[in-house]
């Protein structure tokens, strides 16, 4: 297994998401300090990160019917990077998922980077063959992306010690779900 291409994908790890944003979820600036940490003692590794950047009429949001309060919309500050994660981003690894106003998006196989490229395109170019995944939230879109690249055919490992969530109870549940379906999941 230590032969296998390697990469890292980012779920999500933006302000809306992390304490005092729009929609904060739990253990959110702990899964930041520690996808940096893990970052850092995997140097090399391509890091590719997967980010929410709604428009302000979003189908998602409660206004037009949706679930969410507003988060995550383009050009505010909700929908950056957090900063401590920006030393490791390249524009061209980072995929920006739920921009057609009509489509709610959780996968980050949905997400396209500036150049209209798919992150499983651009993780095959790579030459990724095992996919570590961190990010936020648990039960929506790591859990999407997750299973997305487990059906194009990547092994995934899941940084459990990485994840937020929007209700613990769901991480909880969520967490068993991804190892039946044969999703890798360590601390």
């Amino acid at each position: 297994m230590n032969n296998l291409q390697k990469a890292i994908v980012v779920v999500d790890e933006i302000y809306d998401f992390l304490k005092g944003g729009s929609l904060e979820c739990g253990h959110s600036l702990e899964a930041v300090a520690s996808t940096r940490e893990f970052i850092e003692k995997h140097p090399g590794l391509p890091v590719l990160f997967v980010c929410d950047h709604h428009p302000s009429d979003h189908c998602s949001f409660a206004a037009q019917g949706g679930p969410w309060p507003p988060h995550c919309v383009a050009g505010t500050r909700g929908s950056q990077i957090h900063d401590d994660l920006l030393p490791f981003v390249q524009e061209e690894l980072v995929f920006y998922k739920g921009c057609n106003p009509e489509l709610e998006q959780y996968s980050g196989f949905d997400g396209r980077n500036g150049a209209d490229q798919s992150l499983g395109e651009v993780l095959q170019l790579l030459g990724a063959e095992l996919v570590y995944v961190t990010g936020i939230a648990t039960e929506y879109c790591v859990k999407n992306t997750a299973e997305d690249l487990l059906k194009a055919g990547f092994k995934v490992t899941l940084l459990e010690d990485c994840l937020g969530w929007v209700d613990s109870e769901g991480h909880k549940q969520t967490i068993p779900l991804l190892k039946e379906e044969g999703i890798k999941v360590i601390s």
